[in-house]
């Protein structure tokens, strides 16, 4: 399963663009509403999703069958996600599993802070390099390093989906994405 965790502030484009990709690419993607009373999450532009359940509906990261973990960025949203235990939970599971675990623009942030980038690659909006502890940055639009997926900004979000694509589905499958959202 892949999970894509919103708490209030997200960037929205750099959620809801990766996630209609992936949907594009058949993979099942479960939205988690985050530090919410219910399903319902602001982004940082005021635009208001529903997310699929709460983090309180979640099981046991251990007991879960993690393909994928993604965060989007956006302030205050990556300071919400960072904040949260669940999503805690379900990064270092995936980390210490080997699932992949996507972050964008100020999201990656959270991995630096968790030790989870030590000895990577990756890439983050500008001004946060400092949090991306122990990692190699690289000014890149979207930076793949083995199971972690990092993505520069709200402008990166469709290569940053296109390469969720190609981690979870393959180059064959996002290529056939690609085509079908640039017309060409």
């Amino acid at each position: 399963m892949v999970y894509m965790f919103l708490a209030n502030g997200f960037e929205e484009t750099e959620a809801i663009c990766p996630l209609d990709i992936l949907l594009r690419a058949g993979v099942n993607v479960k939205t988690v509403a985050v530090g919410t009373s219910g399903l319902y999450v602001t982004g940082r532009n005021g635009i208001t999703v529903k997310a699929d359940c709460t983090e309180g509906e979640l099981s046991n990261p251990e007991k879960s069958d993690i393909d994928m973990v993604i965060l989007p960025g956006g302030i205050p949203g990556a300071d919400n996600l960072y904040a949260s235990p669940t999503v805690d939970g379900f990064v270092r599971h995936a980390a210490k599993t080997g699932a992949y675990i996507a972050a964008i623009c100020a999201a990656p942030y959270i991995l630096g802070k968790k030790g989870i980038l030590r000895g990577r690659r990756a890439t983050c909006y500008p001004g946060f390099e400092d949090d991306l502890i122990g990692a190699t940055i690289v000014r890149e639009g979207v930076v793949r390093d083995g199971n972690i997926i990092t993505g520069e900004a709200m402008g990166s979000a469709i290569p940053f989906g296109l390469t969720l694509v190609s981690a979870l589905c393959g180059e064959e499958t996002a290529d056939k994405v690609k085509s079908a959202i640039l017309a060409k």
